[in-house]
């Protein structure tokens, strides 16, 4: 018998399905993808708010003026058709203004 020796092979390293290091940037992914969805989301409402608004006030506005004032040659004539600012008509009481 010789004095040889075998020697059995180097076991192999035991099959791990993920690294540790993996599932630590696979949360990081999830976390910066939700607060990316949630800037995203909140700018889209902002945008329909701010769309809303502008809809709502065009910058158009009323006016209590008498109609047809804008035809006038003059503010006295103007004024002169205004039934606000006619005399009902009741000469006793009078204002002087000194």
């Amino acid at each position: 018998m010789s004095s040889h020796q075998v020697t059995p092979p180097p076991p192999s390293p035991p099959r791990q399905e993920r690294d540790p290091g993996m599932a630590s940037s696979e949360i990081d992914i999830a976390v910066i993808a939700g607060v990316i969805a949630a800037v995203a989301f909140v700018l889209v409402c902002l945008l329909l708010l701010m769309l809303h608004y502008m809809y709502r006030h065009k910058g158009t506005y009323h006016t209590n003026e008498a109609k047809g004032t804008e035809f006038a040659e003059s503010a006295d004539a103007a004024l002169q058709d205004d039934p606000a600012l006619q005399d009902n008509g009741d000469s006793s009481r009078k204002e002087y203004f000194i």
